[in-house]
């Protein structure tokens, strides 16, 4: 008989993340775990306060009612759980897992047998400019060749300046740029920012306005010198048509997926398949996920061959995190099968 719990865990920043909507310490995430005679399966569930559209009351609540529906199947709880997506991916991930011979390797591939690996930008958080600076100069010993930045949430000048002290060392062949506005500049001095920061070759800068403006990110688009990249604004987006109509209306050059936000692995696959049919690029980018939520994201990212550089490098953020094979060097995500999963922090 198929029965299913869930666990609250709250993940602890090793150093509070910066962003333009603040200073993040912890990042609450829960747990769903199937049991099925002797076969369990793991999934993560991870909600982002403020960020996602299920940040709500009744969240728990809906998990509850997920573990005491958990017959019904995988695909008629996916269509109930519509505005909950971070519950959708769990439940996806832990239905998957389930059925997995090994509760890990949910899309076995070559990189879940350890023989392949992902690219992956460095992730640099808002903060002073030494801080920011000191980031950048480990980014780089590290061996990334592709460095997020977030900008917004310090003197626009400043953040200018670094670009400029990035490129006086590093040409854009050396180090991809990319920068990540979370909806900081208004829609009337946005292309006025996007012309300066065109002059520092980056690859693309996300949401440059907040979402929601689909006019003024239209035109945004048009009008750029610089490629810009949909990240919240795909958030709440539910149906098809939606979908379909958003990228029709607005036609970015890039989408960024995070399938915590747009429902899974199922929610991807839709917008992948939207955006290709239009020429419009993508990357897949986890969501402050601990490692069993990364784990089946960056297994699922694989499985799509997609050749730029995705966004999965926020497994190492945490002091509480799940000890996993995952692995980071010289910029690319690897899965050593030489190393164990540690469950303790679960009671599983």
């Amino acid at each position: 008989m198929l029965t299913a719990s869930y666990q609250k865990h709250l993940l602890k920043f090793k150093i509070p993340g910066g962003t333009s909507r603040g200073i993040l310490k912890t990042k609450e995430t829960f747990f769903i775990i199937l049991e099925d005679k002797s076969q369990k399966g793991i999934g993560e569930c991870a909600l982002f306060r403020g960020l996602s559209i299920d940040d709500c009351s009744a969240y728990e609540k809906k998990l509850k009612w997920v573990c005491d529906h958990i017959d019904l199947g995988v695909e008629a709880l996916y269509d109930e759980l519509v505005e909950f997506p971070s519950i959708q991916i769990g439940l996806e991930t832990a239905f998957k897992s389930l059925a997995s011979q090994d509760l890990f390797r949910i899309f076995p591939s070559e990189f879940s047998n350890g023989n392949d690996n992902i690219t992956i930008n460095g992730l640099v958080w808002m903060g002073s400019e030494s801080f920011m600076k000191q980031q950048i100069s480990v980014k780089l010993a590290q061996g990334f060749r592709c460095i997020k930045m977030k900008i917004g949430a310090i003197d626009f000048e400043v953040e200018m300046n670094l670009l400029k002290s990035i490129r006086k060392e590093y040409s854009s062949s050396d180090i991809e740029l990319r920068v990540d506005a979370n909806g900081a500049f208004s829609p009337s001095e946005a292309l006025e920012k996007l012309k300066w920061l065109s002059e520092f070759e980056l690859h693309s800068i996300e949401q440059p306005i907040k979402q929601g403006q689909w006019q003024e990110m239209a035109r945004l688009c048009e009008d750029s010198p610089l490629a810009i990249a949909l990240d919240e604004e795909l958030i709440g987006v539910f149906s098809e048509k939606e979908k379909l109509e958003l990228l029709n209306t607005i036609h970015p050059q890039y989408i960024i997926l995070k399938p915590s936000l747009i429902g899974g692995f199922k929610g991807s696959d839709d917008w992948i398949s939207f955006s290709e049919s239009k020429n419009i690029g993508w990357w897949i980018t986890s969501a402050l996920e601990s490692n069993i939520g990364l784990n089946a994201i960056a297994q699922y990212t694989h499985t799509k061959s997609s050749k730029l550089p995705q966004g999965l490098g926020t497994g190492s953020l945490f002091t509480n995190n799940i000890s996993s094979p995952l692995e980071v060097c010289n910029g690319n995500l690897y899965y050593n099968t030489n190393k164990k999963w540690d469950l303790d922090m679960i009671k599983f």
